[in-house]
């Protein structure tokens, strides 16, 4: 929900870069902030006709990333989604110039729906969870059917290798995290457990998933999507600020996440599990008591039927196991935030503990991996 503004803009000057140049949004305005899309600050804008829309800009100050807050590559890619099957908020207008309200900014329509956190769906019927459900998954292949260069973006991303640039990154990034020194015992991070063996394991293109290259989300999961304020149906799709060209079982494998957290061992439960997505035969499952959730393999199948290309259950093990590792290198992350401070609440302590149980739960995915590799080469 939008509330009081908590970082303000210049108002004036907004109002007079709309009048001139963006006559659908008519001032004098009314400004509210939302209280998800911190990363990039996302406001509620009421003109005075009370038409809705929603602004992203740039966080103020000075930036630690130059690749990150992308509001432009946002713009960009719902701006070209526009015309395809891939529900998104119309794009409005892109002002990359900085002296209006300190940073670039744009304008898209307001959706006015539902925005659900937990991808159980408590709060519907079995029916419409269920379809809520399977419309996620389908939005999702509609996304990765769309060719780059059909809809102006075949320069938004790399169209080959994605992986192998993520496990180059992933690499150099964990390694630089894990000397990070605690600012009172003085004790490292550390490495993530079997790290060599991760690496090497995700290294081998043998090992790897077949190369392609689709437009991706980045962070493509239900508490991203916007579902009609009635019907079991997305109608967008939001934050789009790590969106690039890139493999779909990276997009996948975040939505089903629910399932492959609440399943996963040998370390349970851990942050983000939920037991409705545990198996029905587990003793811990409260899968019963949300009739209609679908089980993972029906969420993957939809996606296939939908997007139209098949997903080797060995592709689908891999993927999975990498994402788990990759999530062990952001929990890094925030626990050598941590040890320096830059993060000093108790929640950012518990988020970093997760490291090593995430590698674990990484690890074991990585062995079942290797036994269906070893399976298949049988055949």
């Amino acid at each position: 929900m939008a509330g009081e503004v908590r970082q303000p803009i210049d108002q004036a000057a907004l109002e007079r870069y709309l009048e001139k140049n963006v006559p659908e949004v008519k001032p004098p305005l009314q400004l509210k902030q939302f209280g998800f899309g911190q990363s990039n600050p996302t406001y509620q804008v009421t003109d005075s006709t009370n038409q809705r829309y929603v602004l992203r800009k740039k966080p103020p100050g000075q930036l630690l990333s130059k690749t990150a807050h992308r509001v432009d590559r946002e713009y960009r890619v719902i701006h070209a989604l526009e015309q395809t099957d891939v529900p998104v908020p119309r794009a409005i207008c892109m002002c990359e110039d900085e002296s209006i309200i300190g940073t670039q900014f744009y304008i898209m329509e307001f959706l006015d729906g539902r925005m659900v956190v937990n991808p159980s769906f408590p709060d519907v019927s079995a029916e419409h969870r269920r379809e809520m459900w399977k419309d996620a998954v389908r939005t999702l292949a509609k996304l990765h059917r769309v060719r780059p260069k059909d809809v102006g973006l075949e320069t938004f991303g790399k169209p080959t290798g994605f992986y192998n640039r993520q496990i180059k990154t992933f690499d150099s990034l964990a390694k630089s995290q894990a000397a990070a020194e605690d600012k009172e015992t003085g004790e490292l991070v550390g490495l993530l457990p079997h790290f060599d063996d991760f690496v090497q394991f995700f290294s081998e293109v043998k090992n790897q998933p077949k190369d392609r290259g689709v437009l991706v989300h980045g962070d493509f999961k239900i508490d991203n999507l916007v579902f009609h304020k009635t019907e079991p149906r997305v109608i967008g799709i939001l934050d789009w600020e790590i969106s690039t060209v890139g493999h779909p079982l990276a997009d996948l494998t975040n939505l089903i996440q629910p399932w492959t957290i609440s399943n996963a061992t040998p370390s349970w439960p851990r942050i983000h599990a939920d037991r409705a997505f545990l198996d029905p035969q587990n003793p811990e499952s409260k899968n019963s008591e949300f009739p209609g959730l679908p089980t993972r393999e029906e969420a993957v199948q939809w996606y296939r039927e939908t997007a139209g290309f098949d997903i080797p259950e060995k592709e689908l093990t891999w993927a999975v196991s990498f994402a788990l590792f990759r999530d062990s290198i952001i929990f890094q992350g925030i626990a050598a935030r941590y040890a320096v401070r830059q993060a000093s609440n108790e929640k950012a302590k518990q988020y970093g503990a997760e490291r090593k149980p995430f590698a674990e739960m990484g690890f074991k995915m990585v062995q079942e991996a290797k036994k269906q590799q070893e399976s298949q080469a049988k055949l």
